[in-house]
């Protein structure tokens, strides 16, 4: 009776480990889909806002980013919005300290995993 519950509990241990290993390999659209589908709704607010407007929002103006549906957390917003230059745009999900991040860029107009993209302005400083 013994040898089966620590069969059945091993057995339960090495599924779990395997199943998180499957977990981690899933594509970026099936394993953060709630976070494309919420990003989705607020990439198309900024493109209204963008047409209504001429430009884009500025990074730190929260109140506007607020009213384009970004969530507000703490000290930050969420999804991190960051203008590169007055065509582009990139949307982040911050998650720790070290990336790479789940992003997506105006550019390249698809949700990836990758380092956030510098702004133009800080090139030229």
């Amino acid at each position: 009776m013994e040898r089966r519950i620590v069969k059945v509990i091993g057995l339960i241990f090495l599924l779990t480990i395997i199943l998180y290993f499957i977990w981690l390999t899933l594509p970026v659209s099936i394993n953060r889909y709630t976070d494309i589908k919420f990003g989705d709704s607020v990439i198309e607010k900024i493109e209204d806002y963008r047409k209504t407007n001429g430009r884009l929002p500025e990074t730190g103006d929260w109140q506007t980013l607020k009213t384009l549906g970004f969530r507000y957390k703490v000290d930050f917003l969420v999804p991190e919005y960051q203008k590169l230059n007055d065509d582009n745009y990139e949307l982040r999900y911050i998650e720790g300290f070290d990336g790479p991040y789940l992003l997506w860029n105006s550019k390249d107009k698809i949700w990836k995993e990758d380092m956030p993209t510098f702004p133009d302005s800080w090139y030229k400083k």
